[in-house]
C-alpha cells in the first residue's frame, strides 16, 4: 500500500521527520521517500529522489539515499547514501534536512549521511533537488532488491505515529 502527498503537498526544503514502526519479514520493503512534483529534468531519477528510509527483509539498519542522473550514470561509484541502526521491533524516527546546498539524513536524531551540492558540478544532473518534492509512505512486498515474498510472513503492517514537516522560510 502507499500514501502519497502528490498534488496535495510538496516542499523545496526544510526538515521532515517520520516516526514509524515496520513489521519484519522476507521480501518486505517499507519506504519513506520523496519524488519531484514535476519531472522537469526527465524521468527517474533525472529529477531526483530522496529516500528518507528504506528497510530490507527485517534488517536492524535502515538505508537513507539520494538518486539523480549524476549518482546513477555520471558518477555511480560515489557514495550517495548511508545507513543507521534502528530498533527493529519498535518505533524509530527517520528524518532528512533539505538545504539549498546539502541534504542531511538522521535516524533517531543521529546523523547518518550528508550529500553536498558540488559547486563545480552543480547542474541539474548533480543537484536536481531544488524542485518541489512530495512525500510517499509505502510498504512494498517483493522486488528486485529484496527478492520474492514469503507468504508465511504475511500479513504485515507499517505503523506511522507522526509525520512532521518543518518548512524553511
Amino acid at each position: 500500500s502507499r500514501l502519497s502527498t502528490q498534488h496535495k503537498f510538496s516542499t523545496c526544503g526544510g526538515r521532515i521527520e517520520v516516526r514509524a514502526r515496520c513489521d519484519a519479514g522476507k521480501s518486505l520493503w517499507p519506504a519513506i521517500w520523496m519524488l519531484p512534483e514535476d519531472s522537469v529534468y526527465g524521468g527517474w531519477a533525472a529529477s531526483g529522489e530522496i529516500d528518507i528510509m528504506e528497510r530490507l527483509n527485517g534488517d536492524s539498519i535502515a538505508y537513507q539515499t539520494i538518486h539523480s542522473n549524476y549518482t546513477l550514470h555520471v558518477n555511480p561509484g560515489e557514495q550517495h547514501g548511508g545507513t543507521g541502526p534502528i530498533d527493529p521491533d519498535d518505533f524509530n524516527i527517520y528524518g532528512v534536512d533539505i538545504y539549498p546546498d546539502s541534504i542531511s539524513f538522521h535516524i533517531n536524531h543521529r546523523h547518518t549521511y550528508t550529500y553536498a551540492r558540488q559547486p563545480a558540478l552543480a547542474d541539474q544532473q548533480q543537484w536536481p533537488f531544488g524542485l518541489p518534492m512530495y512525500l510517499l509512505l509505502d510498504m512494498q512486498l517483493g522486488g528486485q532488491w529484496v527478492g520474492p515474498v514469503n507468504n508465511d510472513d504475511l500479513p504485515v503492517e507499517m505503523e506511522i505515529d507522526y509525520v512532521r514537516i518543518y518548512e524553511r522560510r
